[in-house]
């Protein structure tokens, strides 16, 4: 990895894919600055949770992979910035008190075997009343299409949880949904079906 150092100003943004809008045209993470961060997964050569902290925030991130988290900790060295990192299932957050999380965000971990209903109910658990759950996946249509094909290859919900089963599954865990996007590649505004879904949820009840 470059050793090229970041700062607040120069720093890279919440990233939610190499190919869609990232937090600065989408803003649905906000001002991050002074609040308790949690990132489920290590997204981005310099990852999410280390975007965040040089804009101010105390990041916390999980991963289940030990080298993911070894380069994570080089990306904040280079950026000068500290985060807490646990090397665990994403679901696993044992180590975090009750709603003492300021926002969630979760980018392309959510896959078709994701228990997303306990996922979802853990992150319910550690974020503060109102707080932000904030996640990206592949768009369930791009996986029926390949590319610019507009023959249906797969079936709707075959390979990615469909936007009903995530819908109720926030539902279920006390959720309530402020936007969500539906984003096309930057490089193909005419694609025949969204690449990616991001989700911005909000914790209902304590």
């Amino acid at each position: 990895m470059s050793d090229a150092r970041f700062t607040a100003n120069d720093g890279p943004a919440v990233s939610f894919g190499s190919s869609v809008h990232n937090e600065n045209e989408l803003r649905v993470c906000g001002d991050v600055k002074g609040k308790r961060v949690l990132e489920l997964g290590l997204y981005g050569t310099v990852p999410n949770s280390v975007a965040m902290a040089l804009r101010g925030s105390r990041s916390i991130a999980i991963d289940p992979s030990r080298e993911a988290i070894q380069r994570a900790r080089q990306a904040a060295t280079n950026a000068d910035v500290v985060v807490e990192f646990h090397e665990g299932e994403l679901a696993d957050l044992g180590f975090l008190m009750n709603s003492g999380i300021d926002l969630a965000l979760c980018v392309h971990q959510i896959t078709f075997d994701t228990d997303i209903a306990r996922l979802f109910r853990q992150v319910h658990r550690v974020l503060r009343p109102e707080a932000g759950f904030v996640f990206a996946v592949t768009h369930p249509m791009s996986a029926v299409f390949d590319g610019n094909d507009s023959t249906a290859r797969r079936q709707y919900g075959s390979t990615t949880p469909t936007i009903g089963e995530l819908t109720m599954a926030l539902q279920r865990a006390n959720f309530s949904i402020d936007v969500m996007h539906e984003l096309v590649p930057l490089h193909q505004p005419m694609a025949v079906a969204p690449s990616t879904l991001v989700v911005r949820a909000r914790k209902l009840g304590s």
